[in-house]
Order: structure tokens, then C-alpha cells, then sequence
């Protein structure tokens, strides 16, 4: 899964070539540039709106992982230290969520 930054023909190409299922939204001016070729232009690439409402709430827990600045910026040089951290983080936030 990834979002629309990575929808390129290239990309698409080079998932199929290693068998695997693609899950990224498609570009406004792709979807015209499609539209303007009309028969041409081919198909639209599958697009699973479910699967990708999954992805969302995966960037949701980064983003607020990211506002504990240890992990944000990962001091620990060590690398069971930094999931350690993000352990902790990860509990933290568990535990406010069950107060409200």
C-alpha cells in the first residue's frame, strides 16, 4: 500500500514484474491523462478503497508515535533500546486511550 506520491506506471510495472498486489491510489492527472487518450488510455489499475482505509489508521498511530521525541528523532543508537522506546510510547498511548 502506499499513496499517491508512488501511483507511476514504473512503479506499477515493477510490482507486477515481482508478483505483488498494489494498493495505491491513482493521480488526478493520471485518471484525465487517461480520459483524454479514451480507448487508448486503458484501464484504470485496481484500486482496494477498503484495504487502503487499513493504511490510514497505520499513518495515524506514526504520527502520534512521532510526538515522543525519543522516537521521533531516535537518540538510541542501539537497536532493542529504540523498541524499547517505542514500547513505551506505544503503552502510553494505549493508557490514555482506555481513560477516555
Amino acid at each position: 500500500m502506499a499513496d499517491k506520491a508512488y501511483s507511476s506506471r514504473k512503479i506499477r510495472r515493477l510490482l507486477r514484474r515481482r508478483r505483488i498486489k498494489a494498493t495505491i491510489p491513482e493521480r488526478r492527472d493520471q485518471i484525465a491523462g487517461r480520459a483524454r487518450r479514451a480507448s487508448r488510455g486503458g484501464r484504470p489499475p485496481a484500486f482496494d478503497k477498503t484495504a487502503y482505509k487499513g493504511r490510514n489508521v497505520v499513518e495515524r498511530c506514526f504520527a502520534k508515535l512521532k510526538q515522543f521525541r525519543a522516537v521521533a528523532t531516535r537518540f538510541d543508537k542501539l537497536a532493542n533500546r529504540y523498541r524499547a522506546g517505542v514500547v513505551l510510547a506505544s503503552l502510553i498511548l494505549w493508557l490514555r486511550a482506555e481513560e477516555q
